[in-house]
């Protein structure tokens, strides 16, 4: 049986045995479920103070989130070396922290054009928690382990938990297994000296404190968890080259809004007027990254596109006609 809990240091044998049986005793050393003494009298305030306090409180996400840019850019290359091997990166979270994972491996297909099966999330109770509490779910260390398995994750694969608290026995014993089954593991809590830290090869803390309303930690450590996955998705497509410049030259014109920003970021990037964009886009197939190319490389279609293969879908390369390499 995987373990979901840890001990806290400076314990006795007592206390440590304690540690891992009371979840009361748990909980008193997060950070997450701390009271916060910006906020104390919080219910007599009005509107405008309650804004303030939260407003406060949120200026101090960023500043967490920058103390773990190591570890976040060593997950963006793991994950941009995986994708580009045909590799998964998958998501494993409970409650607030599974909405988040569900959420940014959703908006990788429109963003991106990746495949539906490249960025995936897992969350304890299902679909059908997305809109509707099943925390039940998260306390069960064998769900975990069932749902991951089911997903077969290997040695190509890059898993990664989030748990707030770093203690989630779902997400906890779901990315144990994926570790032992050869998968690259990560997690994404908001506190130090977390559970998930034994169970990932890599730990992402961005210890954010205690939040206005005490162990809500839809709020700060919600926020912090969201950015951390803007970085990991955004910056492993980047170094896939599926971003020009700064332009979202992947992006899957499924309606007439990504239409139009598909015929945007082509008179942007190659200084063209709007007829000369949508006629190249038409000619392309309706393909950003092969118009682009066609255009900065003066090739035709063919061209265009044994480029892009060549350089497994990285736009720059295939513009220099050079290969891939991370």
């Amino acid at each position: 049986m995987l373990t979901s809990t840890t001990t806290h240091e400076g314990a006795g044998a007592h206390g440590k045995e304690e540690a891992k049986t009371d979840p009361a005793s748990l909980l008193q050393h997060l950070t997450t479920e701390s009271q916060n003494e910006a906020s104390q009298g919080f219910d007599t305030k009005s509107a405008l103070e309650i804004a303030r306090i939260i407003n406060h409180e949120d200026a101090k996400v960023a500043a967490a989130v920058k103390k773990a840019l190591p570890e976040i850019a060593q997950v963006i290359d793991q994950v941009a070396r995986s994708l580009r091997d045909g590799g998964r990166l998958i998501y494993i979270g409970a409650g607030s922290s599974g909405r988040i994972a569900a959420l940014d491996a959703s908006e990788c297909p429109p963003t991106y054009s990746t495949a539906p099966g490249q960025v995936q999330y897992i969350m304890a109770g299902g679909p059908k928690a997305l809109a509707s509490a099943v925390e039940v779910n998260e306390d069960s260390e064998e769900l975990g382990q069932r749902d991951i398995a089911r997903r077969r994750p290997t040695r190509k694969d890059v898993v990664i938990g989030l748990s707030a608290s770093g203690r989630t026995p779902y997400v906890v014993a779901a990315t144990a297994y994926a570790r032992a089954r050869g998968a690259y593991t990560a997690a994404v809590t908001c506190n130090q000296e977390a559970a998930i830290a034994n169970a990932a090869d890599i730990v992402i803390v961005a210890e954010v404190g205690p939040e206005v309303i005490s162990g809500s930690t839809r709020m700060k450590a919600a926020s912090a968890q969201k950015m951390v996955l803007n970085m990991i998705t955004t910056g492993a497509m980047t170094r896939l080259g599926y971003v020009y410049e700064n332009l979202m030259v992947n992006v899957h014109m499924q309606n007439s809004k990504l239409v139009e920003r598909g015929i945007r970021i082509l008179m942007r990037a190659c200084s063209i007027d709007r007829e000369t964009a949508v006629q190249t886009i038409k000619s392309a197939g309706r393909s950003v990254p092969v118009a682009l190319v066609m255009l900065k490389a003066k090739v035709d279609k063919p061209e265009a596109v044994r480029r892009l293969a060549k350089s497994d879908g990285n736009v720059r390369l295939a513009i220099e006609d050079t290969v891939l390499e991370l």
